[in-house]
């Protein structure tokens, strides 16, 4: 039998048991890929992610990440929480790790405190927003249980984006909605069934009410297994892009308040600016060790 060290922080918080849970394995050589997925179901968490060598000695390490069901092209807290866990492991930690993973390149910098301890991490979206097609109202409303007349449309109709993970349907709702939703399971293969171009079979709701820079949100994929995320980075960056967008500045930052519903708050702070290739975000957090142990192979 083979052994694997792995270790379970909470993303996004600064106390145990909030926060988005996430499993790291730090040294994932001679996992296979199946076996690398059916620790992923096994844990049943939102991500787990495998550290590998990287293919150019240039970069940090190959870091994949998986869902319940399938591996992922890039995903906010599980880059947040693993550079913390590799960080908080290495007394020569360098200021940020360079991750190679299916989307593209991706950075996270590390966060410390006045007295040099690694508390958190900020990672960078691998690619610049990209905005997609646009969904009815009346689609994001029965995806999330609600009237549609808690779809706000004055700024924008529920539209996909993204910036190198999973496009997310970006929905302003009314504070009133956002409490009430309730992810319906059957709304979303329905949504999925009508409009198979604009999501290419798959769909995650990010519903958001904003007041300024601070914003509440909740995101919900339950045709992942993810019936609602505590703390999606990779719904946040697109965000902080597509407000950016909205509002027409060079820059901006907003705190995004997320997981209340669920009992675990999650604090991201994201920010977005205008690049020669676009927009381009950034999101990081707070992370907090829980579990320590080992997976029999």
């Amino acid at each position: 039998m083979r052994a694997f060290r792995f270790v379970t922080v909470d993303v996004f918080t600064d106390r145990r048991f909030g926060g988005n849970q996430l499993a790291v394995f730090p040294d994932a050589r001679g996992i296979t890929e199946a076996e690398m997925q059916a620790l992923a179901a096994e844990f049943n968490l939102s991500e787990t992610t495998f550290v590998l060598p990287p293919a150019q000695p240039q970069n940090s390490a190959r870091v994949r990440i998986f869902n319940r069901v399938a591996e992922m092209a890039f995903a906010g807290h599980p880059n947040v929480g693993t550079a913390w866990v590799l960080a908080r492991e290495d007394a020569a930690a360098p200021p940020a790790y360079r991750f190679e993973e299916p989307a593209g390149l991706v950075e996270v910098a590390l966060e410390r405190d006045e007295a040099g301890r690694v508390v958190g991490a900020e990672v960078a979206a691998p690619q610049p927003l990209a905005i997609g097609a646009t969904l009815p109202a009346a689609v994001a409303a029965a995806c999330a249980g609600i009237p549609q007349a808690g779809i706000v449309t004055a700024r924008h109709a529920p539209t996909l984006a993204a910036d190198g993970g999973n496009h997310r349907l970006l929905t302003e709702v009314t504070p009133e909605a956002l409490a009430a939703a309730t992810p319906d399971l059957a709304a979303f293969r329905r949504a999925v069934a009508a409009h198979p171009r604009e999501t290419g079979g798959f769909l995650s709701l990010y519903l958001y009410c904003r007041a300024g820079a601070a914003v509440r949100a909740r995101m919900f994929s339950p045709l992942t297994g993810t019936v609602e995320d505590a703390a999606t980075g990779s719904a946040a960056t697109p965000l902080a892009g597509f407000l950016l967008h909205l509002d027409g500045g060079e820059e901006g930052a907003w705190d995004i308040a997320q997981g209340v519903e669920m009992g675990r708050p999650s604090l991201l702070r994201a920010r977005a600016r205008r690049a020669p290739d676009g927009i381009r975000a950034r999101v990081g957090g707070h992370c907090v060790a829980v579990l320590r142990g080992e997976a029999v192979l």
